[in-house]
Protein backbone atom coordinates (compact mmCIF):
# COMPACT_ATOMS: atom_id res chain seq x y z
CA UNK A 1 0.00 0.00 0.00
CA UNK A 2 0.93 3.52 -0.62
CA UNK A 3 2.36 5.17 2.74
CA UNK A 4 1.15 8.45 1.42
CA UNK A 5 -2.23 7.13 2.74
CA UNK A 6 -3.69 6.23 6.33
CA UNK A 7 -2.10 2.86 6.83
CA UNK A 8 -4.71 0.44 7.99
CA UNK A 9 -4.63 -3.36 8.18
CA UNK A 10 -2.63 -5.97 10.09
CA UNK A 11 1.23 -5.90 10.85
CA UNK A 12 2.52 -9.23 12.60
CA UNK A 13 5.80 -8.57 14.43
CA UNK A 14 7.92 -10.68 15.91
CA UNK A 15 8.27 -9.81 19.26
CA UNK A 16 11.70 -10.32 21.15
CA UNK A 17 12.35 -10.91 24.97
CA UNK A 18 12.16 -8.06 26.74
CA UNK A 19 9.39 -5.55 25.70
CA UNK A 20 5.91 -6.27 26.63
CA UNK A 21 3.24 -6.18 24.07
CA UNK A 22 2.10 -2.48 25.13
CA UNK A 23 6.55 -1.26 23.98
CA UNK A 24 5.71 -3.07 21.16
CA UNK A 25 2.67 -1.01 20.33
CA UNK A 26 4.63 2.30 21.07
CA UNK A 27 7.54 1.33 18.73
CA UNK A 28 4.96 0.84 15.85
CA UNK A 29 3.13 3.98 16.34
CA UNK A 30 6.11 5.70 16.22
CA UNK A 31 7.72 4.01 13.46
CA UNK A 32 4.11 4.45 11.02
CA UNK A 33 3.33 7.44 12.40
CA UNK A 34 0.45 6.15 13.15
CA UNK A 35 -1.92 6.67 16.64
CA UNK A 36 -4.37 4.18 16.06
CA UNK A 37 -2.53 0.92 16.81
CA UNK A 38 -3.05 -1.70 19.05
CA UNK A 39 -2.36 -5.67 19.46
CA UNK A 40 -4.50 -8.58 19.27
CA UNK A 41 -3.39 -10.46 22.43
CA UNK A 42 -0.69 -9.80 25.21
CA UNK A 43 2.82 -11.53 25.08
CA UNK A 44 4.16 -11.51 28.00
CA UNK A 45 7.81 -9.81 28.45
CA UNK A 46 9.44 -13.37 28.77
CA UNK A 47 8.14 -14.45 25.62
CA UNK A 48 8.49 -14.51 21.60
CA UNK A 49 6.73 -14.47 18.47
CA UNK A 50 4.00 -13.22 16.89
CA UNK A 51 2.27 -10.32 18.13
CA UNK A 52 0.02 -9.38 15.16
CA UNK A 53 -1.15 -5.73 15.94
CA UNK A 54 -4.32 -3.74 14.04
CA UNK A 55 -3.61 -0.75 12.46
CA UNK A 56 -5.18 2.37 11.73
CA UNK A 57 -8.99 1.90 10.47
CA UNK A 58 -8.43 -2.02 11.08
CA UNK A 59 -8.28 -1.63 14.87
CA UNK A 60 -12.43 -2.03 14.37
CA UNK A 61 -11.82 -5.98 13.46
CA UNK A 62 -9.70 -6.34 16.95
CA UNK A 63 -13.06 -7.65 18.17
CA UNK A 64 -13.53 -10.41 15.59
CA UNK A 65 -9.46 -11.00 15.15
CA UNK A 66 -7.99 -11.67 19.24
CA UNK A 67 -10.34 -14.31 19.90
CA UNK A 68 -8.51 -17.26 17.54
CA UNK A 69 -6.15 -20.14 18.79
CA UNK A 70 -2.74 -20.03 19.45
CA UNK A 71 0.34 -22.26 18.73
CA UNK A 72 3.44 -22.06 21.31
CA UNK A 73 6.91 -23.51 21.57
CA UNK A 74 7.43 -23.78 25.08
CA UNK A 75 9.98 -24.68 27.56
CA UNK A 76 8.97 -25.91 31.22
CA UNK A 77 11.43 -25.67 34.04
CA UNK A 78 10.67 -28.57 36.19
CA UNK A 79 11.45 -29.00 39.99
CA UNK A 80 10.61 -24.96 40.45
CA UNK A 81 7.70 -22.62 41.65
CA UNK A 82 7.65 -19.03 41.41
CA UNK A 83 5.02 -16.56 41.86
CA UNK A 84 4.49 -15.18 38.51
CA UNK A 85 4.81 -19.25 36.84
CA UNK A 86 7.91 -18.57 35.00
CA UNK A 87 11.55 -18.29 35.53
CA UNK A 88 11.25 -14.49 36.21
CA UNK A 89 9.38 -14.73 39.04
CA UNK A 90 9.97 -15.12 43.32
CA UNK A 91 11.06 -19.26 43.78
CA UNK A 92 8.37 -20.51 46.14
CA UNK A 93 8.47 -23.84 46.51
CA UNK A 94 9.24 -27.27 44.58
CA UNK A 95 11.41 -29.75 44.63
CA UNK A 96 14.53 -28.16 43.55
CA UNK A 97 14.41 -25.51 46.19
CA UNK A 98 13.53 -27.81 49.09
CA UNK A 99 9.80 -28.24 48.93
CA UNK A 100 9.73 -31.80 48.64
CA UNK A 101 11.82 -34.90 48.72
CA UNK A 102 15.27 -34.15 47.48
CA UNK A 103 16.50 -37.57 47.08
CA UNK A 104 13.49 -38.65 44.75
CA UNK A 105 14.11 -39.74 41.29
CA UNK A 106 12.80 -37.20 38.86
CA UNK A 107 9.81 -38.00 36.86
CA UNK A 108 10.87 -39.94 33.46
CA UNK A 109 9.79 -39.19 30.07
CA UNK A 110 7.08 -41.57 29.62
CA UNK A 111 5.45 -39.87 33.26
CA UNK A 112 5.88 -36.52 31.43
CA UNK A 113 4.12 -37.75 28.35
CA UNK A 114 1.34 -39.16 30.23
CA UNK A 115 1.03 -36.14 32.40
CA UNK A 116 1.16 -33.68 29.62
CA UNK A 117 -1.42 -35.85 27.63
CA UNK A 118 -3.88 -35.14 30.51
CA UNK A 119 -4.46 -31.44 29.51
CA UNK A 120 -5.46 -32.37 26.01
CA UNK A 121 -9.33 -31.44 25.67
CA UNK A 122 -11.92 -28.75 27.43
CA UNK A 123 -11.19 -27.89 31.03
CA UNK A 124 -10.74 -25.05 33.82
CA UNK A 125 -7.83 -23.41 34.00
CA UNK A 126 -6.76 -21.29 37.02
CA UNK A 127 -5.06 -18.19 35.58
CA UNK A 128 -1.71 -17.03 37.41
CA UNK A 129 -2.08 -15.00 40.00
CA UNK A 130 0.00 -12.22 38.34
CA UNK A 131 -1.57 -12.05 35.10
CA UNK A 132 -3.93 -9.46 33.29
CA UNK A 133 -7.01 -11.28 34.29
CA UNK A 134 -9.46 -8.67 36.17
CA UNK A 135 -10.48 -9.52 39.90
CA UNK A 136 -13.27 -7.09 41.01
CA UNK A 137 -12.34 -4.68 38.14
CA UNK A 138 -8.96 -4.76 38.59
CA UNK A 139 -6.30 -6.47 36.88
CA UNK A 140 -4.70 -9.11 39.17
CA UNK A 141 -1.07 -7.97 38.33
CA UNK A 142 -1.91 -4.53 39.84
CA UNK A 143 -2.71 -6.75 43.14
CA UNK A 144 0.15 -8.47 43.21
CA UNK A 145 2.15 -4.79 42.85
CA UNK A 146 -0.26 -3.70 45.83
CA UNK A 147 0.93 -6.53 47.72
CA UNK A 148 -2.80 -7.61 47.88
CA UNK A 149 -2.88 -11.15 45.72
CA UNK A 150 -5.48 -12.36 44.62
CA UNK A 151 -6.50 -15.75 42.76
CA UNK A 152 -8.11 -15.31 39.58
CA UNK A 153 -11.25 -17.40 38.55
CA UNK A 154 -10.64 -20.36 36.92
CA UNK A 155 -11.94 -20.08 33.12
CA UNK A 156 -12.45 -22.93 30.35
CA UNK A 157 -9.80 -23.06 28.07
CA UNK A 158 -9.19 -25.95 25.45
CA UNK A 159 -6.17 -27.70 24.25
CA UNK A 160 -5.93 -28.90 20.85
CA UNK A 161 -2.45 -30.88 21.18
CA UNK A 162 0.18 -30.73 23.62
CA UNK A 163 3.12 -33.00 22.17
CA UNK A 164 6.24 -33.38 24.09
CA UNK A 165 8.98 -32.12 21.82
CA UNK A 166 11.86 -33.49 24.05
CA UNK A 167 13.15 -34.06 27.87
CA UNK A 168 16.49 -32.70 29.03
CA UNK A 169 17.20 -33.04 32.57
CA UNK A 170 14.24 -30.69 34.18
CA UNK A 171 13.47 -29.22 30.77
CA UNK A 172 10.47 -29.96 28.86
CA UNK A 173 10.30 -28.81 25.53
CA UNK A 174 6.26 -29.06 23.99
CA UNK A 175 4.28 -27.89 21.28
CA UNK A 176 0.86 -26.59 22.14
CA UNK A 177 -2.63 -25.57 20.05
CA UNK A 178 -4.70 -23.48 22.62
CA UNK A 179 -7.81 -21.71 22.70
CA UNK A 180 -7.68 -17.86 23.66
CA UNK A 181 -7.43 -17.55 26.98
CA UNK A 182 -5.03 -20.24 27.44
CA UNK A 183 -2.13 -19.72 29.97
CA UNK A 184 1.08 -21.60 29.37
CA UNK A 185 2.51 -20.66 32.40
CA UNK A 186 -0.89 -22.10 34.39
CA UNK A 187 0.10 -24.76 32.36
CA UNK A 188 3.79 -25.17 33.65
CA UNK A 189 2.62 -24.81 37.00
CA UNK A 190 0.10 -27.30 37.03
CA UNK A 191 2.27 -29.98 34.85
CA UNK A 192 4.67 -29.39 37.64
CA UNK A 193 2.02 -30.24 40.62
CA UNK A 194 0.94 -32.74 38.78
CA UNK A 195 4.03 -34.72 38.73
CA UNK A 196 4.96 -33.77 42.16
CA UNK A 197 8.20 -31.62 41.75
CA UNK A 198 7.08 -28.02 41.19
CA UNK A 199 7.23 -26.27 37.50
CA UNK A 200 7.35 -22.99 36.16
CA UNK A 201 8.06 -21.47 32.01
CA UNK A 202 11.63 -21.10 31.30
CA UNK A 203 10.95 -19.98 27.80
CA UNK A 204 7.89 -19.27 25.11
CA UNK A 205 7.35 -18.90 21.70
CA UNK A 206 4.78 -17.93 19.72
CA UNK A 207 4.18 -19.80 16.62
CA UNK A 208 0.62 -18.75 15.36
CA UNK A 209 -1.95 -16.37 16.12
CA UNK A 210 -5.27 -17.30 13.99
CA UNK A 211 -4.19 -17.38 10.44
CA UNK A 212 -0.92 -14.99 11.24
CA UNK A 213 2.06 -16.90 11.62
CA UNK A 214 6.25 -16.27 12.29
CA UNK A 215 6.05 -16.25 7.96
CA UNK A 216 4.39 -13.06 8.52
CA UNK A 217 5.94 -11.22 11.00
CA UNK A 218 8.96 -8.97 10.27
CA UNK A 219 11.40 -8.29 13.70
CA UNK A 220 10.97 -5.56 15.80
CA UNK A 221 14.28 -4.02 15.03
CA UNK A 222 13.04 -4.16 11.40
CA UNK A 223 10.65 -2.21 11.67
CA UNK A 224 12.09 0.53 13.32
CA UNK A 225 14.60 0.74 10.71
CA UNK A 226 12.12 0.94 7.96
CA UNK A 227 9.76 3.20 9.66
CA UNK A 228 6.71 4.59 7.81
CA UNK A 229 7.79 2.07 5.06
CA UNK A 230 6.91 -0.73 7.15
CA UNK A 231 3.39 -0.12 5.88
CA UNK A 232 4.01 -1.58 2.88
CA UNK A 233 4.06 -5.38 5.77
CA UNK A 234 0.19 -4.64 6.29
CA UNK A 235 -2.17 -7.27 5.40
CA UNK A 236 -4.90 -5.39 4.27
CA UNK A 237 -8.85 -5.22 5.69
CA UNK A 238 -9.84 -7.06 2.60
CA UNK A 239 -7.39 -10.18 3.13
CA UNK A 240 -8.52 -10.13 6.52
CA UNK A 241 -11.36 -12.68 8.08
CA UNK A 242 -11.29 -14.70 4.97
CA UNK A 243 -13.22 -17.73 6.94
CA UNK A 244 -16.35 -15.06 6.47
CA UNK A 245 -18.65 -15.38 3.44
CA UNK A 246 -18.38 -11.89 1.37
CA UNK A 247 -21.18 -9.63 -0.52
CA UNK A 248 -20.17 -7.00 -3.25
CA UNK A 249 -21.79 -3.83 -3.28
CA UNK A 250 -22.42 -1.24 -6.42
CA UNK A 251 -21.94 2.31 -5.94
CA UNK A 252 -24.73 2.75 -4.05
CA UNK A 253 -24.43 0.13 -1.62
CA UNK A 254 -20.69 1.30 -1.27
CA UNK A 255 -22.18 4.81 0.27
CA UNK A 256 -24.61 3.03 2.69
CA UNK A 257 -22.56 0.76 3.96
CA UNK A 258 -20.35 4.00 4.45
CA UNK A 259 -23.21 5.85 6.77
CA UNK A 260 -23.82 2.07 8.15
CA UNK A 261 -27.46 1.90 6.19
CA UNK A 262 -28.62 -1.53 6.01
CA UNK A 263 -27.97 -2.80 2.40
CA UNK A 264 -30.96 -4.43 0.13
CA UNK A 265 -30.89 -6.47 -3.03
CA UNK A 266 -30.33 -3.52 -5.02
CA UNK A 267 -27.38 -2.85 -2.98
CA UNK A 268 -25.36 -5.99 -4.09
CA UNK A 269 -24.12 -7.12 -6.75
CA UNK A 270 -26.56 -10.64 -7.20
CA UNK A 271 -27.21 -11.33 -10.51
CA UNK A 272 -28.40 -14.25 -12.49
CA UNK A 273 -24.91 -15.96 -13.07
CA UNK A 274 -24.16 -16.11 -9.43
CA UNK A 275 -27.52 -17.81 -8.10
CA UNK A 276 -25.28 -21.30 -8.28
CA UNK A 277 -22.71 -19.93 -6.64
CA UNK A 278 -20.77 -18.81 -9.94
CA UNK A 279 -19.00 -15.36 -9.75
CA UNK A 280 -20.14 -12.27 -10.97
CA UNK A 281 -18.89 -11.26 -14.61
CA UNK A 282 -15.35 -10.18 -14.12
CA UNK A 283 -15.28 -7.22 -15.82
CA UNK A 284 -17.80 -5.46 -13.09
CA UNK A 285 -16.27 -6.79 -10.12
CA UNK A 286 -12.63 -7.31 -9.05
CA UNK A 287 -10.87 -10.60 -8.19
CA UNK A 288 -11.02 -10.02 -4.46
CA UNK A 289 -14.84 -9.43 -4.70
CA UNK A 290 -15.66 -12.24 -7.13
CA UNK A 291 -14.21 -14.35 -4.90
CA UNK A 292 -15.75 -13.41 -1.28
CA UNK A 293 -19.53 -13.17 -2.99
CA UNK A 294 -19.53 -16.73 -4.52
CA UNK A 295 -18.17 -18.11 -0.71
CA UNK A 296 -21.39 -15.88 0.44
CA UNK A 297 -23.31 -17.77 -1.98
CA UNK A 298 -22.08 -21.23 -1.30
CA UNK A 299 -22.12 -20.85 2.16
CA UNK A 300 -25.75 -19.78 2.03
CA UNK A 301 -26.67 -22.39 -0.05
CA UNK A 302 -27.37 -19.72 -3.33
CA UNK A 303 -29.67 -17.20 -1.05
CA UNK A 304 -28.64 -14.85 1.59
CA UNK A 305 -26.61 -15.76 5.01
CA UNK A 306 -28.43 -17.47 7.81
CA UNK A 307 -29.64 -15.17 10.84
CA UNK A 308 -26.60 -14.23 13.44
CA UNK A 309 -23.95 -14.69 10.50
CA UNK A 310 -21.49 -12.05 9.65
CA UNK A 311 -20.69 -11.17 6.69
CA UNK A 312 -17.81 -8.88 5.02
CA UNK A 313 -19.58 -6.28 2.87
CA UNK A 314 -16.69 -5.09 0.03
CA UNK A 315 -16.55 -3.20 -2.93
CA UNK A 316 -16.06 -4.16 -7.05
CA UNK A 317 -12.28 -3.89 -6.04
CA UNK A 318 -12.18 -6.38 -3.26
CA UNK A 319 -11.88 -3.37 -0.52
CA UNK A 320 -13.08 -4.26 2.78
CA UNK A 321 -16.22 -1.59 3.49
CA UNK A 322 -18.30 -3.45 6.35
CA UNK A 323 -18.85 -6.34 8.44
CA UNK A 324 -22.45 -6.96 8.48
CA UNK A 325 -25.08 -8.97 10.20
CA UNK A 326 -28.64 -10.15 8.67
CA UNK A 327 -31.67 -8.05 9.77
CA UNK A 328 -35.43 -8.09 9.27
CA UNK A 329 -36.69 -7.82 6.04
CA UNK A 330 -33.91 -9.65 4.31
CA UNK A 331 -31.58 -6.87 4.42
CA UNK A 332 -27.86 -6.95 5.67
CA UNK A 333 -26.88 -4.01 8.56
CA UNK A 334 -23.13 -2.81 8.60
CA UNK A 335 -22.32 -3.82 12.02
CA UNK A 336 -18.70 -2.32 11.88
CA UNK A 337 -17.79 0.75 9.05
CA UNK A 338 -13.97 0.65 8.30
CA UNK A 339 -14.73 3.42 5.45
Amino acid sequence: MSTSQAPAGVLVVDKPAGPTSHDVVAVARRALRCRKVGHLGTLDPLATGVLPLVVGRATRLAPLLSGAGKQYDAVVRLGLSTDTDDVGGVVIGGRDAGDGDATAAPPSARAIEEAAAGFVGSHLQRPPAVSAKKIEGVRAYELARRRRPAAPEPVRVAVETLAVLSVDGPRVRCRIACSSGFYVRALARDLGEKLGCGGCLETLRRERHGRFTLDDAVPLARLVEEGPAAADRLIPPGELLPELPGVVVNERGARRAAHGNPLGPSDIVWDESMRDGAAPDSGRVGRAAREGAGAALRAAGGGRPGPGERVRVLDPDGRLLAVAEPAAGGLLHPKIVLV
